[in-house]
């Protein structure tokens, strides 16, 4: 079997019976070679999840007028290739890490893509996606935050149109290391 292009997947918003891929997902992610510096979260705490966790966060996403939506890919064979989830953040509130947010904005979090789905354009449909769900909505501009260490994913941010903003944050595993905030302006 040939590898799947960009046109082979269909991207779709999660549903609320999608819970147990969502869950199986999100482990096979935290699994990954560069996922103690791709995510807040470890295996372990999110194996220890209550199944109900995931059922919640599923029914959330889904919902309409909800504030965050996880998008996922699903490949030719109807396995799940990638994710990514947008949130929206108001004006006025504060961010996941307690900064002031000064304008209303998308946050792009929980970014996945299995290493055999990954260079055949399927991030950009992923970002596509949730960029347009996030534009919809009236944000001025999406961003996300990554590791200063993960080349990789900063490429792929590139790709897809994200420029850092000159924003550095104190990584939250550790202080002495930082992590970069990429936007894509409106």
């Amino acid at each position: 079997m040939s590898t799947p292009t960009s046109d082979d997947y269909v991207v779709r918003a999660i549903r609320p019976d999608d819970w147990p891929a969502v869950k199986q997902l999100r482990l096979d992610a935290l699994r990954d070679p560069v996922a103690h510096i791709a995510f807040m979260e470890t295996y372990e705490d999110a194996l220890g999840r209550p199944d109900s966790f995931y059922q919640e966060r599923a029914v959330r996403s889904a919902q309409e007028g909800t504030w965050a939506r996880q998008f996922i890919a699903e490949a030719p064979d109807g396995t799940w290739a990638g994710t990514v989830t947008v949130i929206i953040e108001e004006a006025g509130t504060k961010d996941w890490a307690g900064y002031p947010v000064d304008r209303k904005q998308g946050h792009v979090v929980g970014v996945f893509v299995r290493p055999e789905h990954r260079g055949n354009g399927l991030i950009k449909l992923l970002f596509d996606t949730g960029v347009t769900w996030a534009w919809e909505r009236g944000v001025e501009r999406v961003r996300l935050i990554v590791h200063e260490d993960n080349v990789r994913a900063q490429g792929a941010y590139r790709k897809v149109g994200f420029v850092p903003s000159g924003a550095v944050l104190s990584f939250s595993k550790d202080e002495a290391e930082n992590e970069v905030e990429f936007v894509l302006d409106r």
